[in-house]
């Protein structure tokens, strides 16, 4: 069975329940709204495309590849929510209503991944997993060594994110901030996560995707830095400003 692309399928469906009933609660479901999920979907599925084609640069296999590529879907689904906003003049911030909604889409798409891909490098760890040896591009498996579970590892992460989203959408106020958060939790998640990962490096033991989310990275960090000098996030740790 196609497991992959039934988890993926589903991953898109339950993130696209999350973000009504997010926008229904907050009474932002309306066409607008409704037009940018259209954009995310749209311009992910073209992002996962091309950054998967980046990879082999050969148009043969612009298909066939390019559904492996998370980060290139992400950042995809938000360029395509932008471009979306900017066609109907939409002006509200949408951020919000996407995080709980991306995380625990990404939640039941790992699954697929886990069921269908190599899980990751080879491990002592207790926990380690075995695949069968038809797993494509893993050597691992042929050889029968335990390996990370790194999918699993997302899963965890990934459905922490989706709690605590849940948790701070009530106290954070400043519109935007909550997927500012999610944005780079899962940012230093992911970058860490690669070590585990049985994506090649391809210079200083880093990996595409790591060296494909440095630059994102300082550009979070000083986003955080403005939001927290802003005070954006006293209400998660109770911080009193200083006047």
């Amino acid at each position: 069975m196609p497991y992959h692309e039934i988890f993926v399928g589903l991953g898109v469906f339950v993130a696209s329940v999350v973000f009504v009933r997010e926008a229904r609660g907050r009474g932002a479901l309306n066409e607008q709204s409704l037009i940018a999920v259209t954009g995310a979907l749209v311009g992910g599925a073209i992002g996962m495309r091309l950054a998967g084609w980046l990879e082999t640069l050969d148009l043969q296999d612009l298909w066939l590849y390019g559904s492996r590529s998370i980060l290139g879907g992400l950042t995809g689904a938000y360029v395509g929510v932008l471009v979306a906003k900017k066609i109907i003049g939409y002006k509200e911030r949408t951020g919000d209503l996407f995080a709980p909604a991306v995380a625990l889409g990404m939640a039941v798409g790992r699954i697929g991944c886990h069921l269908t891909e190599a899980p990751g490098r080879p491990t002592d760890l207790p926990w380690g997993v075995h695949a069968p040896p038809t797993t494509p591009e893993c050597p691992g498996c042929l050889t029968g060594q335990a390996m990370h579970p790194s999918f699993i590892y997302e899963i965890i992460f990934q459905l922490a994110a989706f709690g605590a989203l849940l948790w701070a959408r009530k106290r954070l106020t400043q519109p935007g901030e909550s997927f500012t958060l999610y944005l780079a939790g899962y940012a230093v998640f992911r970058f860490l996560v690669e070590f585990t990962r049985a994506n090649e490096t391809v210079w200083l033991d880093l990996t595409r995707p790591q060296w494909f989310l440095i630059p994102g990275l300082l550009l979070l960090a000083l986003r955080l830095g403005y939001g927290w000098r802003r005070g954006y996030y006293d209400p998660l740790f109770e911080r009193k400003v200083m006047t």
